[in-house]
């Protein structure tokens, strides 16, 4: 390895240590300050305690916002992967004009700012005469996650060889038993993918979700921003711990069902 090849890969694994170190330092702060003893955000705290998260338990709305968030994250979550399947099997096998257009557009609301969408969606629900608050809030959920699904689902597509379906049919295999024993379980890591990020970003959404809600009805981001607003201690750092700790769980689900360099994949 000659001088120019050591320096440079010695700066790209500092460029790399520097990435990790900024974006996970706010996360390691956020978990240091929930188990502080002192009423405000204070770094080092003065003693560790555990009276944030035993406060979680009687904290005002919380637990019915967090089981909103988990209802909405889990049936949009469910809606996408249908919808954002059929759409991906369609824009793989389909051969139809426009189809490079309609790809764009399925995963347009990764790329839009969430207020630009909440707003648009807000028009068009008036348009409609939607006012039901928790139809509202599941359909604009099921439009941030169709695109995870979408651009895994049609990555792992472009990779599956499916005439090994028709090798299976000619094996007495109908179409549908085909499908199940031969392109699910090739799709497996792409849905598990697809789904665990859906889930996060639903869980985790706020700038769609502020248009979509109600004194009743209030997904746990909203209702973290009204803790903000009225009482800003430590109990934000301990619920921002819990959704931490909830990513780095599904993390470790994927990496034990598929494993991590295979979710990278995707």
């Amino acid at each position: 390895m000659t001088l120019e090849e050591r320096v440079v890969r010695w700066i790209m694994w500092f460029a790399a240590g520097f990435t990790v170190v900024f974006l996970m330092t706010p996360l390691l702060v956020t978990v240091a300050v929930s188990f502080g003893s002192s009423t405000v955000f204070t770094l080092p705290p003065p003693e560790w305690s555990t009276r944030w998260y035993e406060r979680l338990a009687n904290t005002r709305g919380l637990w019915p916002a967090l089981l909103t968030s988990l209802q909405v994250a889990a049936v949009s979550t469910a809606a996408a992967m249908v919808l954002g399947t059929l759409c991906a099997i369609a824009l793989v096998r389909g051969r139809f004009p426009g189809r490079e257009a309609i790809s764009t557009f399925l995963v347009s609301p990764l790329m839009l700012p969430g207020l630009v969408i909440g707003i648009a969606m807000l028009q068009g629900y008036k348009a409609l005469g939607l006012r039901d608050v928790y139809v509202s809030l599941l359909v604009a959920h099921v439009v941030i996650t169709l695109p995870y699904v979408v651009r895994t689902v049609v990555a792992a597509l472009s990779l599956f060889d499916f005439s090994l379906i028709d090798a299976a049919r000619t094996l007495g295999c109908n179409y549908p038993m085909a499908l199940m024993r031969v392109l699910v379980p090739s799709l497996a890591p792409a849905f598990l993918t697809s789904g665990m990020f859906a889930f996060l970003a639903s869980m985790d959404n706020y700038p769609i979700s502020i248009f979509f809600t109600d004194a009743w009805t209030k997904t746990l981001p909203i209702q973290m921003l009204q803790y903000v607003e009225e009482r800003p201690d430590p109990t934000i750092a301990a619920i921002s711990a819990g959704l931490v700790l909830l990513a780095i769980l599904a993390l470790v689900i994927g990496d034990r069902l598929v494993g991590l360099r295979k979710l990278a994949d995707f």
